[in-house]
């Protein structure tokens, strides 16, 4: 074991968390509608524009300054952040991609999304129930017969609902397999029922639908049910009910394959308090699975969010389920519904989306009912502290106020 890995900090990759530098760059993209304006235009109606593009502009300033905080105080060595309502996208960036060559971060970069790739999961998995091809309140036993089982868990008592709202009381996986454990052989296969095995040796956290706890191995678990009933490998159900119809031109199940394709910011990993960061780009990506390996972008998981949202990848009923929320437990006053949280917005109101941490990046995504989505990265992870994971809520909260 290299020093670096016996020295990382003890923090999961794909941890469920409250939710390094450069000069602060700007790009933005914006998509003005409607094309020009009538001859007979008022003074007024031209005024009235331009304040509304002052008071946009006046919105982004804390935006830009968490993202240099992000690239600054905390650590990072980059930070994106792309911003998108019913008009326009707006991309600000951060800092580097590469911490040797210093090329900036670019607008379309590509990132391991971490624990994001759990609401891809989780809507894949409600289609199939609008499909009536799963029940939620079925026992995982019907689907996985045989799989959850040992040392008190067991697959006839735990419902699909409770896997998917970590209500189930199942092992996380991740709390027996640690970022040294991985940096150590970056490259190691981690077969999904391997996975389980390694939670399934312990006993649950408590008896299914009692409590509530964060658990990886509930979405291993989803993604094999996924294939059990569909017949095909999960990768190829992401492309066929998510990416092919909304367009993602970033987003991928990468499989065994270590390389980010496209343009993407290098990942890090922060040793030790005073050791240099080690470049964790290249890993296989199996150690996350279907609980946390898919690559995305900010523009797609926006896009992705607002599809969501919007009603036009879930059927109604199959949303209200997936939008009915459970307590965390969290003084932030978050809640978990089916792959998808919920948390108040300081100005009132509230959001929903999801945080997602894998090594060398940590990522969080929320969204409005209203049509407004933002998605920030940073590519460092685990960070050096807790303060890079408060910058990152607080960016996506400042985008979405």
């Amino acid at each position: 074991m290299t020093p670096q890995a016996r020295t990382i900090k003890e923090n999961h990759m794909l941890k469920h968390k409250r939710a390094l530098g450069g000069a602060l760059t700007l790009a933005v993209a914006m998509g003005v509608v409607g094309g020009v304006l009538p001859a007979t235009a008022t003074a007024a109606t031209a005024a009235e524009s331009a304040v509304g593009e002052s008071k946009r502009h006046a919105d982004y300033a804390r935006l830009r300054t968490l993202l240099h905080r992000l690239t600054t105080v905390d650590g990072a060595p980059g930070a994106l952040a792309e911003v998108r309502d019913r008009h326009r996208s707006t991309v600000l960036t951060s800092g580097v991609a590469d911490v040797e060559s210093r090329a900036p971060v670019h607008r379309d970069s590509r990132f391991r999304i971490g624990s994001m790739t759990k609401t891809f999961t989780a809507t894949m998995m409600l289609q199939l129930v609008g499909e009536r091809r799963v029940d939620l309140d079925a026992p995982v036993e019907r689907y996985l017969p045989g799989v959850v089982r040992g040392h008190g868990n067991d697959g006839r008592r735990i419902t699909v609902r409770q896997m998917l709202q970590h209500t189930s009381g199942l092992p996380d996986l991740l709390s027996y397999l640690k970022p040294q454990d991985v940096i150590q052989d970056p490259m190691a296969h981690h077969d999904p029922r391997d996975l389980v095995k390694l939670a399934l040796a312990h006993p649950p956290t408590f008896k299914p639908g009692t409590g509530w706890k964060y658990s990886n191995t509930g979405y291993v678990l989803a993604g094999m049910i996924i294939e059990k009933v569909t017949g095909r490998s999960y990768g190829e159900e992401l492309q066929r009910r998510i990416v092919e119809p909304l367009r993602l031109r970033g987003t991928s199940f990468p499989g065994d394959d270590p390389a980010i394709p496209g343009p993407h910011a290098r990942g890090y990993v922060q040793p030790g308090p005073d050791a240099p960061l080690l470049d964790i780009t290249a890993i296989n990506p199996t150690v996350g699975g279907t609980a946390g390996g898919i690559i995305s972008s900010g523009a797609d998981v926006n896009r992705f969010m607002g599809a969501l949202l919007g009603g036009k990848l879930l059927p109604p009923a199959q949303l209200e389920e997936m939008m009915t929320t459970r307590p965390t437990g969290s003084s932030d006053g978050r809640a978990y519904g089916l792959g998808l949280e919920s948390k108040p917005l300081p100005g009132g109101g509230l959001y929903w989306g999801h945080t997602g941490d894998f090594l060398g990046y940590e990522t969080a995504a929320g969204a409005r009912v209203d049509g407004r989505q933002a998605t920030v990265m940073v590519n460092l992870g685990p960070g050096s502290s807790d303060a890079q994971s408060d910058d990152i809520q607080a960016a996506i909260e400042a985008a979405l106020s």
